[in-house]
């Protein structure tokens, strides 16, 4: 099994970045998980709040938890909120069901980890992550 490496964050980084400035949103913040949900790279555009790195870390940490998209998790939360409440309070804050985080695949399918974004709306933020991941040449989940 494969595992993601530095340079593949660091790309999707950059990525998620060049498509936060073409579509001119407001400044963001994006982590880079791996799949054991510890954190490989991170950034804070210039501008953004001191939120972002929580926010971000805490949707990507979710998706590569439960091997869902954030967007999945968000509409579960729907159906079962007291067991996204208590979750979200277990975990100590590093969990958050709203869209924003995708996750981060090989060709064959496996998880590498997640990629979260706080910034913009959740769509835009599901975004960035996506078009980041797409960059460094790796599959969305």
């Amino acid at each position: 099994m494969t595992h993601l490496t530095l340079d593949q964050a660091t790309k999707i980084l950059q990525g998620a970045r060049q498509a936060a400035r073409a579509a001119n949103y407001k400044p963001m913040g994006i982590a880079v998980l791996d799949a054991s949900g510890q954190l490989v790279a991170f950034e804070r555009e210039d501008g953004a709040s001191m939120f972002r790195f929580d926010i971000a870390r805490a949707k990507a940490w979710g998706a590569v938890g439960f091997g869902a998209s954030s967007r999945v998790l968000a509409e579960r939360a729907k159906d079962n909120p007291n067991f996204f409440v208590s979750l979200s309070a277990t975990a100590e804050g590093k969990f958050l069901p709203q869209p924003g985080a995708v996750l981060i695949k090989d060709a064959a399918g496996h998880i590498l980890g997640a990629a979260g974004a706080s910034g913009g709306t959740g769509d835009e933020d599901e975004l960035i992550c996506a078009a980041g991941v797409k960059a460094a040449g790796l599959e969305v989940g």
